[in-house]
């Protein structure tokens, strides 16, 4: 964990203690409901490598017929489960996150049995409560899919990338700085998706930095050190200094992946693209 001092020290280690009465109350509420067809975990239950702050993925399969019903009760059926102090929700999602007073977030998402399909994503769950044996059904399935990327998901990082590195000195040069950096920080993010592709490994959902840093991250370690160099203050040379730190490894990387899939890399195409930047 990080050194970096908190009054509220004595608080966080109490977390694992507060998240095992919220799993108890999760489950003592649902796995009595008639109309919860099964309950499982993702994330860092399902995957069992929790740390001190981790948060509970919940997921609910309920009947077809008392689907909407239940959409429409999510934040009042979280509220059964311990003291909520705010919701971070859409009205219209199937899901909902719920931020309870012992300083853990509960993200529950709702099912209709059809929802429930294999996917690279169902590999590391941890099951509560299946009664007709689906979602063990779908865990196995799902245990014999691996991820390779498709040329489409390499064609779209690439371009973004390309979009990424000409709008951080578009706003720079406006002193839009705060845009520029969050353009730095997408290339960034790229990167590592990037990786996770050329390793085989589901890349995250784009934004979604979630395990790409600290002891849980599958990037290697000289991976984590390109990512904490790549670093920029709103200084503007600062910034495009960072563009051309992080080029060289796209190109390499960009190589590499095109390799592997058959794509042409046209490296001409990408010099003149870059070279408008850097």
């Amino acid at each position: 964990m990080c050194d970096f001092e908190t009054k509220h020290r004595k608080r966080d280690l109490e977390i694992p203690k507060h998240r095992q009465t919220l799993l108890n109350a999760i489950e003592q509420d649902l796995l009595s409901d008639g109309n919860v067809l099964a309950v499982f975990y993702g994330g860092s239950l399902g995957n069992q490598n929790t740390d001190l702050y981790s948060d509970i993925d919940l997921r609910v399969v309920v009947k077809d017929e008392v689907f909407e019903k239940y959409r429409l009760n999510k934040k009042q059926r979280a509220k059964n489960w311990g003291k909520v102090l705010f919701f971070e929700d859409f009205p219209w999602a199937t899901h909902s996150i719920a931020h309870y007073d012992t300083f853990i977030k509960v993200d529950t998402f709702y099912y209709k049995v059809k929802d429930i399909q294999s996917s690279v994503w169902l590999k590391n769950i941890k099951i509560v409560h299946d009664t007709d044996g689906l979602v063990n059904d779908v865990l196995e399935k799902s245990m014999s899919l691996s991820y390779t990327p498709s040329a489409q998901e390499v064609e779209i990082w690439r371009t973004k990338f390309f979009a990424y590195v000409h709008e951080a000195y578009r706003r720079t040069m406006r002193k839009e700085f705060y845009y520029a950096l969050n353009c730095i920080d997408n290339l960034r993010l790229s990167m590592t998706t990037a990786w996770y592709m050329e390793a085989g490994i589901q890349p995250n959902t784009f934004g979604d930095w979630a395990k790409l840093e600290g002891a849980r991250s599958k990037l290697q370690d000289w991976q984590l050190v390109l990512l904490a160099k790549w670093l920029s203050s709103r200084e503007p040379n600062e910034i495009q200094n960072v563009i051309k730190t992080i080029v060289p490894e796209f190109i390499k990387t960009h190589k590499s992946l095109c390799e592997k899939l058959g794509i042409d890399e046209n490296p001409e195409r990408v010099d003149e693209i870059l070279d408008m930047v850097v």
